[in-house]
């Protein structure tokens, strides 16, 4: 049988509205959803929980929700263990794939869940009013949730998620299926809540929507977290600056090596080589395609085709290099701080880094399984 393991006094830090270690989840057939995991969440924060399907994501909430039994886990939300009953009053929730009573409208999805956590008539009735502003469906109350879009649908389900005044809200794929238009206003409504100082957990897949919206995020990859933090943390080794440089008529050119040796870099030798044609072939061509360097600080320094390439977030670092390039007459297209995306590192993240491949579905492959990867 599973087992909870429980720490009641572990939380030193106040302000952690969900602290994990070790959770685990097996199930029948040996199957590890969850292979440990380890993860905080900030209070008043809106957090990313994102990775490909089958990494165990909505595993993970229903866990924090106690509608699945964990078979290892330590940890505390809203400061006591996980599974508490009385701190689950303090939570919303939005399932993935919920489903209200088509009969009901708006205004009674709304009522009846208040009902369900215990929260009295008179409040239930002016909250229900104030939430239906809240999302937008106002002038859908009165109407049957049968007639209701799915877009709709989700807001219904954000405004229900809000009804006992939660200090968590706990969504699972809130903007699924839903239209550009939708997923703004979701975003929106998403802000609104964290300014009246509630912690956000958002489990997405659509990571242009957490992009958007989230503090911190955390990646989960086969049943563990492999990096959680802000985009700005996760990204730091990976921040640049680009110089694109070109000539009148917005025609783009190489900078020339005469440019190039001209730069205050100190270059590696004469560029990297590449091979044109099939290996061990003496007639195939060899071609320069780029330089390598360093500054006198230490930044890396790259330059190809129309681009030079300064690996910092220091725009004080690259005055240098433009510098050199106004004095030889080069014309700059632009200078533009670069950082990599949520796509960047969810790609980098369940890539097999040995093979190249993409990591196949699921929380960890099962014994004597090949892990070529497929597109999750």
């Amino acid at each position: 049988m599973s087992t909870l393991t429980i720490q009641p006094n572990r939380l030193a830090e106040a302000n952690l509205a969900i602290d994990l270690h070790e959770v685990a989840k097996t199930y029948r057939g040996k199957v590890q959803a969850l292979r440990g995991i380890n993860m905080q969440v900030v209070r008043g924060e809106i957090f990313g929980l994102l990775g490909p399907n089958g990494a165990g994501k909505s595993t993970l909430v229903k866990i924090l929700m106690t509608v699945i039994r964990p078979s290892r886990c330590t940890g505390t939300m809203l400061g006591m263990p996980v599974g508490h009953k009385a701190t689950l009053g303090r939570v919303g929730y939005l399932p993935e794939h919920h489903r209200f009573a088509e009969y009901l409208t708006g205004a009674q999805v709304i009522d009846f869940y208040g009902a369900m956590a215990n929260v009295p008539r008179r409040e239930r009735r002016r909250r229900t009013g104030e939430l239906l502003e809240l999302v937008g469906m106002t002038a859908w109350a009165r109407k049957r949730v049968k007639s209701y879009s799915k877009g709709m649908r989700q807001r219904i389900g954000v405004a229900q998620a809000l009804i006992n005044d939660p200090d968590l809200v706990l969504l699972d794929e809130p903007t699924d299926g839903v239209d550009p238009v939708g997923r703004r206003d979701i975003r929106n409504i998403l802000a609104r809540i964290k300014e009246d100082g509630r912690t956000v957990f958002i489990n997405s897949h659509l990571l242009s929507e957490l992009e958007m919206v989230c503090d911190r995020v955390a990646i989960l990859v086969q049943g563990k977290v492999s990096s959680q933090g802000t985009i700005d943390e996760l990204t730091r080794d990976q921040q640049r600056y680009d110089i694109e440089v070109g000539v009148s008529g917005n025609v783009d050119r190489t900078v020339d090596e005469s440019t190039v040796r001209a730069l205050p870099v100190q270059w590696i030798g004469d560029g990297q080589p590449l091979l044109m044609g099939p290996s061990g072939n003496d007639n195939a061509m060899v071609k320069r395609v780029g330089w390598r360097g360093s500054l006198r600080t230490g930044e890396a320094v790259e330059a190809n085709g129309p681009f030079i390439r300064v690996a910092s977030t220091d725009a004080q670092v690259v005055q240098p290099i433009i510098d050199a390039l106004r004095s030889r007459g080069v014309v700059i297209k632009s200078v533009r701080p670069h950082r990599p995306s949520l796509e960047d590192l969810f790609m980098k993240a369940v890539t097999d880094p040995t093979s190249g491949e993409v990591l196949a579905p699921g929380a960890a492959p099962p014994p004597n399984v090949s892990k070529k990867g497929a597109n999750p």
